[in-house]
């Protein structure tokens, strides 16, 4: 299947206003199978990956894991199979690590395969500062030494547990240290980690490989290093992200979407959310239902205060799915402040929404007041980032006239061949250059 190449710029010319029907099934989740894919050279055995989502980001990290000795081949269009036995520290790319921020995610696993690894500085979204002292302080307490010039190294001549507490509940360094873990003698305990849905697949991904982690899913994990690890099968969750995002499309153009085997059980958030801007979802065993009919009224706080819609760590709302909230909320009835607390530069998208017609009041680089609704018009705008790429899809498909979207190729590092899919449901976007089969 033909990939988008690095620097080819792509657009989707959108004719807004037409109603989607029918049903989608979301892809797999980006950041639990990054996670997975740099956590399968961990083993030399063979691993077997189903529902892997194939995009951008994921293509990148294949590459890499090639480079450093990684068999890896596609046995079809979200089938991965990959075979690490034959590993070696080899310099790793910096024009593939600046494509994508998990670059970063191999430092764990070579470090207890190899003993050592240099990484260039990861890329990805430009959405503020994106730190990575959290990863060495971890990797350093279970026995690592790193060195920066220019570029990170690692090394570690024997890894040992440790009781590690992170400096913040991040998600890729939580990742790492739970890599670096598993395969570190004896007991670590890590406090103040991530717990988001790709966390925790990543964990379950790691105990089918013989890892004995408990706690999964809360903000301390117990790992029992040192256990032999073999191949596994796995299967990648549904993307939460994603199925946010359909759940706004849906409601801004009035639509009905069966969402299929969406993983409900990780949408308590999400759902309570968008019910506070008046749009309510119907669970169907795993599917879920976006009925149209929707009220779209933004529901006030007690005493009639304006109500505040805020992303936290895992399970609060999640920080991906803001940009998704912020243009739902244009179309809804009611005035709602949207805060943004992790980057202090994913606000700033805000701009080209009222370009198109919503009225938003950007305050600051972490908070924005939308009123609404408002009545979107087409134009031609940037894609800034991956979410924001897609909250600019959405605005587009809600507009009146014919928008253009540039800078595509971003939208489609986290949403798989997703112009096809919606098209699938009564949408019309043109994807130039038009898509290979």
């Amino acid at each position: 299947m033909a990939q988008a190449q690095p620097h080819e710029r792509i657009q989707y010319i959108v004719e807004g206003g037409h109603r989607l029907a029918g049903e989608i099934q979301p892809s797999g989740n980006k950041n639990a199978a990054l996670p997975i894919i740099a956590a399968s050279l961990l083993t030399d055995k063979l691993v077997h990956l189903t529902n892997v989502p194939r995009i951008r980001d994921v293509e990148a990290l294949v590459e890499l894991i090639q480079s450093v000795g990684a068999k890896a081949r596609w046995l079809g269009r979200n089938e991965l199979e990959i075979e690490a036995s034959d590993l070696k520290p080899a310099d790793l790319d910096p024009g593939l690590c600046a494509r994508i921020r998990a670059s970063i995610l191999l430092a764990g696993p070579m470090l207890a395969r190899c003993g050592e690894i240099t990484l260039p500085p990861p890329g990805g979204d430009v959405i503020g500062r994106r730190r990575v002292d959290t990863h060495f302080l971890a990797l350093e307490q279970l026995g690592a030494e790193i060195s920066v010039n220019g570029s990170y190294s690692f090394r570690a001549g024997h890894l040992r547990g440790a009781d590690v507490f992170l400096d913040e509940p991040s998600v890729t360094a939580t990742e790492n240290a739970l890599c670096a873990a598993v395969a570190a003698e004896g007991k670590t305990i890590l406090r103040n980690c991530a717990s988001e849905p790709h966390v925790q697949d990543l964990a379950h991904f790691l105990i089918a490989m013989g890892a004995k982690i408990e706690g999964i899913g809360t903000n301390t994990m117990i790992v029992h290093g040192g256990q032999p690890l073999g191949g596994a099968s796995h299967r990648i969750g549904p993307d939460h992200n994603e199925i946010g995002s359909l759940i706004g499309l849906a409601a801004v153009t009035g639509s009905e979407i069966v969402i299929r085997r969406a993983g409900v059980e990780h949408l308590r958030s999400t759902l309570m959310t968008f019910e506070r801007l008046g749009i309510r979802c119907r669970i169907e065993g795993d599917d879920l239902v976006v009925p149209t009919g929707q009220e779209m009224k933004i529901q006030p706080d007690f005493g009639g205060h304006i109500p505040k819609i805020e992303d936290q760590p895992w399970p609060a709302f999640p920080a991906d799915t803001m940009s998704i909230a912020i243009v739902t909320a244009s179309q809804c009835d009611g005035v709602v402040l949207m805060f943004e607390k992790m980057f202090e530069s994913r606000m700033f998208f805000v701009d080209k929404l009222i370009t198109m017609g919503a009225r938003i009041v950007l305050c600051d680089p972490h908070r924005a007041i939308v009123a609404g609704p408002s009545k979107l018009r087409a134009a031609q705008v940037e894609s800034p980032d991956i979410r924001a790429g897609m909250a600019m899809l959405i605005a587009a498909m809600c507009a009146e006239g014919t928008s253009v979207i540039n800078n595509a190729q971003q939208i489609e590092r986290g949403y798989e061949r997703i112009e096809e899919r919606l098209n699938a449901l009564g949408a019309r976007i043109t994807r130039v250059p038009p898509r290979e089969a």
